[in-house]
């Protein structure tokens, strides 16, 4: 009886902390269809799991841009250092459903001249 109590109250905890598989991956449900286009500048850029997130200012509005996981964009030829502050970027995705909220999916990243296709599969 401790041992399954134990286990529900550290079922419990995972979930409710947001640590838990459940709550730590929301895909593309957010997303609204069709391609959107977004150019700008990046103000912040933070790296890693389970996928990076850069601030954008697009012609002084601030975009919130998800980007891929490290892995992805190491696939796809990103770098750390090209998604770093200062970069001037085109990211081509899906934004939010809510055309209220500034907030995007990276499908493919433009840096200079280069695209790097995060998601080779997607339109």
């Amino acid at each position: 009886m401790k041992r399954r109590t134990l286990l529900a109250a550290l079922t419990g905890l995972t979930l409710v902390s947001g640590t838990g598989p459940l709550l730590a991956h929301h895909g593309w449900s957010w997303t609204a269809d069709g391609n959107f286009q977004l150019t700008g500048v990046i103000t912040d850029s933070r790296l890693g799991m389970p996928h990076g997130v850069l601030t954008v200012d697009a012609d002084g509005e601030v975009w919130t841009v998800e980007v891929g996981q490290p892995w992805r964009n190491e696939r796809a030829g990103l770098t750390d250092a090209m998604l770093a502050p200062g970069k001037e970027i085109t990211i081509i995705g899906q934004r939010s459903a809510d055309e209220d909220e500034k907030r995007m999916k990276a499908e493919r990243v433009v840096v200079g001249e280069t695209i790097h296709n995060l998601y080779p599969d997607r339109d």
